[in-house]
């Protein structure tokens, strides 16, 4: 039985309410509505009344052996977690480009003091914001935004500006700069339903939206060679870290400050309470080396690497794709 349905029936069983629950796991609504329906196929029967939400008589009867079985497979992790503490591996999730150039110095940094770990990198998708972490597919993550979970502990390394993602042939793409009201109506790519909520505000700009929903554009994406193969064939735009910029020079694609979005950050996730002490150093370092690599997170700012961090050249490169009268972002 799966333990991901188990944790969704019993926050909907305890907040009475499947958007709270939702908001409570950091899932979507309708992920939270599909755990629910698969586990009601697999057991038969229905488990909630829907209007008003409230436990049926067999999810009533359910609801002490959900509790039972989820405590038991938290006992278990907990229990087999003391032998990982000498462990030999240590399992890294790096969501896109992490933490930027400071993602590559936490590794060596690591290496160099214990040679004998192995280190094992996982890329995560925006799916995994948090879900490897929990699920214990990796012992530590560099994501963004911030995680707000209390399973999860989170130190945050990088504070950076925001860009946009757009078509090279864009109106948009020929501004030096952009505003929130030049951006939120782009058809932005969508993402899966189950992506956590935290990162979907991030990427859609929710909060100066007003908490509505973008214009989808046609293509789905959960990784950043995704939303740049579907910002190429101008069909969307996404948003990131200013230092995406620096990392992924896609050719139909450039990357326009937005001035007045909030900055963000990256950060380390690890699961709280963690005793590992590979867990801990790994923490140590990434916090330790995170201020050499603070300077210049905004754009046009020096960075760690030196020179400056700006698109003159990723503009030189798109130069003879200027956008025509006209030119429009999506189709």
């Amino acid at each position: 039985m799966d333990l991901r349905r188990l944790s969704s029936f019993l926050a909907v069983a305890e907040e009475g309410h499947f958007g709270r629950a939702a908001a409570r796991l950091f899932l979507s609504p309708p992920a939270v509505t599909a755990h629910i329906q698969q586990l009601e196929r697999e057991l038969g029967t229905p488990l909630f009344e829907r209007s008003p939400v409230r436990l049926t008589t067999a999810g009533h009867r359910f609801l002490a052996h959900a509790r039972g079985l989820v405590d038991a497979a938290n006992a278990a992790v907990e229990d087999m977690s003391d032998l990982a503490e000498g462990s030999d591996v240590l399992r890294v999730g790096v969501m896109g480009h992490g933490s930027a150039e400071l993602t590559p110095a936490v590794l060596a940094a690591f290496r160099h003091l214990r040679p004998q770990v192995e280190l094992s990198l996982t890329a995560l998708t925006f799916t995994e914001h948090t879900s490897a972490l929990l699920e214990h597919r990796v012992d530590v993550a560099f994501v963004r935004p911030a995680v707000a979970d209390e399973r999860v502990t989170v130190d945050v390394l990088t504070t950076e500006a925001r860009i946009v993602v757009v078509p090279a042939r864009s109106e948009v793409a020929a501004a030096p700069e952009l505003h929130l009201a030049d951006v939120l109506d782009l058809p932005f790519v969508a993402l899966p339903p189950h992506t956590p909520r935290p990162f979907t505000d991030y990427l859609y700009f929710t909060e100066a939206r007003g908490g509505e929903a973008p214009r989808p554009g046609p293509d789905d994406a959960v990784t950043p060679q995704e939303v740049l193969m579907s910002v190429a064939a101008g069909r969307g735009a996404g948003s990131a870290l200013s230092s995406f910029a620096r990392f992924y020079r896609w050719p139909g694609t450039l990357c326009v400050p937005v001035v007045d979005a909030p900055w963000d950050h990256s950060v380390l996730a690890t699961r709280a309470g963690d005793r590992n002490p590979q867990v801990a150093l790994f923490r140590r370092l990434a916090v330790s080396l995170a201020p050499r690599f603070a300077s210049g997170a905004g754009p046009g700012g020096a960075h760690p690497l030196g020179g400056q961090q700006d698109d003159r050249d990723q503009r030189d490169d798109h130069a003879d794709a200027r956008p025509a009268a006209g030119g429009t972002v999506g189709h």
